[in-house]
């Protein structure tokens, strides 16, 4: 099999591809014969070694596929069964060894490719957005990277709990992008400063949640325009890790909350995982959802795909199809 890793932490050059033999399963996993997988930045984060892990450094987080083995005590999962994950790392490869308690079968009429795109960044938007923050009607919403793979889906999904949403964006074309996926508002950050525009849009009241995957680039401004008592949700930091605070800045913006979640503590159980998988996927075949694959690149490409990410040029999905 082949798959990708870091040996030494650092810039896209670093990710390289390896053969090696095709791993059988242990008690309790599976074998999954890997159709696509998804680019996230995540991936990024355990590459340059912000996320630190063991050498060589697996990369990869969510693929959809076959299953081609099943360990020992493994039941309801079967050889050819379609299947998808998320938060199993080593998903740049073509085969990947995961435990059956973390798979989801993939329903018939939904392309593995698809599975593979909306897996991660589908749960966590639906986590965020059902959760974290529950949405409900009335409330308002700033999205950050609303045109990204993670904020398009927010995007969507608070739009259709009947929240008014505002997003933020880099360009004339992601605001385009954004518009068309529901936003209500959008705002281009270089053209203006969002802080000032969030607090014109709505009246000088502030939004009630602001859904920030930026960090560093966007929290201080973040926390200043939420409304009292308002949530800042930080789950991610493309443009760095957000420096350290003294919790005081919460009081003086408005006894402001401040959560920063990741998706593994959200879906803890195999029942909570197959809830949000299941919603995404029905949401998906029932034209609820837009999944926007942007472009798919061989493994031997795999650099080529976080540059393409980390240069912020790209609106949806970036899938690795280790097969061809």
């Amino acid at each position: 099999m082949k798959r990708v890793v870091v040996h030494e932490p650092g810039g896209a050059e670093q990710l390289v591809v390896e053969d090696v033999p095709t791993p059988e399963p242990g008690p309790g996993e599976v074998r999954v014969d890997i159709a696509a997988s998804g680019v996230n930045f995540v991936d990024v984060y355990f590459r340059t070694g912000l996320y630190r892990a063991e050498r060589p450094i697996a990369i990869g987080s969510e693929a959809a596929g076959t299953v081609s083995a099943v360990g020992p005590g493994v039941s309801g999962i079967a050889v050819g069964d379609r299947v998808a994950y998320a938060m199993v790392r080593g998903s740049y490869a073509t085969h990947a060894i995961v435990p059956a308690a973390q798979l989801v079968k993939v329903p018939e009429p939904l392309a593995l490719d698809v599975a593979a795109a909306a897996l991660l960044q589908g749960m966590t938007a639906h986590f965020l957005v059902r959760s974290t923050f529950p949405v409900e009607p009335g409330h308002s919403c700033l999205v950050h990277a609303a045109a990204g793979g993670a904020g398009g889906l927010i995007v969507q999904m608070a739009r259709q709990r009947g929240a008014r949403v505002i997003g933020t964006v880099s360009t004339a074309a992601k605001a385009e992008e954004a518009r068309a996926l529901g936003c209500d508002e959008v705002i281009n950050y270089v053209e203006r400063d969002f802080d000032v525009e969030v607090q014109r849009l709505t009246g000088g009241r502030g939004v009630d949640v602001v859904y920030d995957s930026v960090g560093r680039a966007t929290f201080d401004r973040s926390l200043r325009v939420l409304r009292p008592r308002g949530m800042l949700v930080l789950f991610g930091q493309s443009s760095g890790p957000v420096p350290p605070i003294d919790p005081q800045v919460l009081n003086t913006h408005g006894s402001l909350f401040l959560t920063r979640p990741t998706l593994s503590h959200y879906v803890a159980t195999p029942e909570e995982l197959r809830w949000r998988a299941t919603e995404l996927f029905e949401s998906i075949l029932a034209g609820a959802l837009t999944i926007r694959i942007a472009k798919r690149y061989p493994l031997a490409d795999a650099a080529e795909a976080h540059r393409d990410l980390e240069s912020r040029r790209t609106t949806g999905k970036l899938l690795l199809v280790p097969q061809a």
